[in-house]
């Protein structure tokens, strides 16, 4: 088989592989370095670019209902929770998750950000918004093309900072990365990390945020594959645990792994059955925001049936 080629972020989980400390096996990978990732998974969602290529699960689960032509491993190689991720100007009245009715919410990026995705889902489960009476308000488009969003989304803003948006008042909250410090900003959850725990000991759910997937034409030319990559992110994972727990020098990322283990343990599982009610989560999530035409079976997302 020729090399293929893969997009892949730069995380501790990943390093072993992209460094070559662990063995991709028989898999020959040719590594594409796209910063950000998130291009990269819009790159392949419009252009099918890569062999295999890191997806925000999100976006994975809107392109799957299309039947773009490529399939997940049940390999999740960033994941956190997201009641952290929902800010509010405080000159707007917001107190309560409930207040967001009636009200103007910024998306950093696109209405189908999986950070997004999660906000909401929690907003709508966990605290009883209801999603259709809030003006969902982007800043980008979004990944797949052909995406329709629901008439409660408006573009109108795009590409305009989100900072912008929310100090001015053209957003009364925001969701997602929005680069804000200012006394007027402040979080929905100023406990976000007790509130995330206690949500995740009351549902089991702990987030998935980006995955894996492989061009069907690979998966079709050579099935194993699939098992092969799934072993080699294990091995991968394997390593960086070990490491973690002796390394002094943590990233975000992994202080963030360190943080969540000591509530959910495995801080990364992979397969399926791990991972069940997260899927059942997003895929339920995506049909009550009106990302997919209808809630898609867990099976149907991944190429592997562990």
């Amino acid at each position: 088989m020729q090399p293929l080629s893969i997009a892949l972020g730069n995380y501790g989980l990943t390093r072993p592989l992209k460094d070559g400390i662990v063995s991709a096996g028989r898999l020959k990978l040719e590594y594409v370095e796209v910063e950000p990732i998130t291009a990269a998974m819009r790159r392949m969602c419009r252009g099918l670019e890569f062999d295999i290529c890191e997806m925000a699960f999100t976006t994975y689960v809107c392109a799957r209902a299309i039947g773009k032509p490529f399939t997940a491993i049940p390999v999740f190689v960033t994941r956190n929770f997201h009641h952290w991720a929902i800010f509010i100007n405080v000159k707007s009245g917001i107190r309560t998750p409930k207040d967001l009715e009636g009200r103007a919410v910024g998306v950093n990026r696109g209405y189908t950000v999986t950070t997004g995705l999660w906000a909401r889902g929690v907003l709508q489960s966990e605290y009883g918004v209801d999603l259709d009476q809030v003006r969902w308000v982007p800043t980008d488009d979004e990944h797949v093309l052909e995406f329709a969003a629901p008439g409660n989304v408006d573009y109108s803003q795009r590409g305009k900072p989100m900072r912008e948006l929310l100090l001015s008042g053209v957003v009364d909250a925001a969701i997602g990365e929005i680069g804000v410090q200012h006394p007027d900003v402040q979080p929905l959850f100023p406990n976000a990390r007790e509130e995330s725990f206690a949500y995740y000991r009351r549902t089991g759910i702990y987030p998935i945020n980006h995955g894996v997937v492989i061009k069907d034409s690979i998966l079709r030319q050579a099935p194993w594959v699939a098992a092969e990559l799934y072993r080699a992110f294990e091995a991968a994972k394997a390593g960086y645990l070990t490491n973690l727990e002796a390394s002094a020098a943590l990233s975000s990322w992994d202080k963030a792994a360190v943080a969540n283990a000591a509530v959910v343990g495995d801080p990364f599982p992979f397969g399926i059955e791990p991972n069940r009610k997260a899927l059942e989560a997003i895929t339920q999530f995506a049909f009550d925001q009106k990302m997919v035409p209808r809630k898609l079976t867990v099976e149907e997302l991944f190429a592997l049936p562990a």
